[in-house]
């Protein structure tokens, strides 16, 4: 009788230790994919990132905001000549040198707008070039392999009984199902920056509209800021991962699972969290609101 419970508790305890393994196997698969393209991702631009997306962004912004844009222009350009010649004792003090100023503050305006999109892209020209300058210098490895390590946790798992396995299954199909979720995050945010910058894309022929008058190109100084922004953080996002890279580079892979399993959620917890901070650091850093 008590064989029959030996070997049915035996066959609990493979069967939780083939769980185990399954989980530590494809523990990382998610998240070494997601990293290892972060690069990749970041490193591409509007244009090659998704050209349809790309063209239809550029379609609505000649189609639809350049007509309003030059509206807009044409008010703030008016507004702006008649502050011009108010301030100068209402015509009684008029230079030529006041017209000459105008008009070129008109060509200038004219060219933004007409020229939007060129200017938006050569700012984010700019950015992925840092970017891939800095994934240049980022060498370090960012895959975590327990592959090799598994056998020998495994191993340390005979003589358990059956209620630890449970908790290890327990606690190892957490951790999975956490890796997961980070990888999801990670994707997101690197989906969302780039659908910011299509966004931005899209209107950036009203604030380039306002540069003419000093009150008015706020709107259009801040909004260069955001794009300037919206680059800095591909940047950020690099030296995110190279950290990263580095911290996983000192994790000691042993038979101690708990300790193992652990680390490695700690540093990937920290990498996410460090991407999420991404976006607010490169508007502080650009003043961009």
């Amino acid at each position: 009788m008590l064989g029959i419970f030996d070997q049915i508790e035996e066959f609990f305890n493979n069967l939780l230790i083939g769980v185990i393994e399954q989980n530590l196997t494809s523990l990382l698969a998610d998240v070494n994919d997601r990293v290892g393209t972060i690069a990749t991702e970041v490193g591409k631009t509007p244009q090659s990132w998704n050209g349809s997306i790309f063209s239809m962004i550029k379609s609505l912004s000649d189609n639809v905001i350049v007509p309003i844009a030059g509206l807009i222009m044409t008010a703030i350009l008016c507004y702006e000549l008649l502050s011009m010649l108010m301030e100068k004792n209402n015509l009684h003090d008029v230079d030529t040198w006041m017209f000459f100023k105008w008009m070129m503050k008109a060509v200038i305006a004219i060219y933004l707008v007409t020229n939007t999109f060129d200017i938006v892209m050569a700012i984010f020209d700019v950015g992925q070039h840092i970017v891939s300058a800095a994934a240049g210098s980022i060498s370090t490895s960012t895959n975590i392999d327990i592959s090799s390590s598994v056998t020998a946790m495994i191993d340390a798992l005979d003589g358990l009984s059956t209620a630890e396995l449970i908790a290890i299954a327990l606690e190892t199909f957490i951790v999975k199902i956490s890796m997961y979720a980070i990888s999801i995050i990670i994707t997101v945010i690197l989906y969302g920056r780039m659908i910011e910058i299509y966004l931005s894309s899209s209107i950036a022929a009203i604030p380039l509209s306002t540069m003419a008058n000093k009150e008015w190109g706020q709107v259009g100084n801040n909004y260069i800021r955001g794009l300037a922004a919206l680059g800095i953080q591909g940047f950020f996002i690099m030296v995110c991962v190279g950290i990263y890279a580095v911290l996983v580079g000192s994790i000691t892979v042993n038979a101690d699972i708990h300790a193992t399993v652990f680390s490695i959620l700690s540093y990937t917890v920290i990498l996410c969290f460090a991407l999420i901070k991404t976006s607010g650091l490169s508007k502080s850093v650009m003043n961009a609101h």
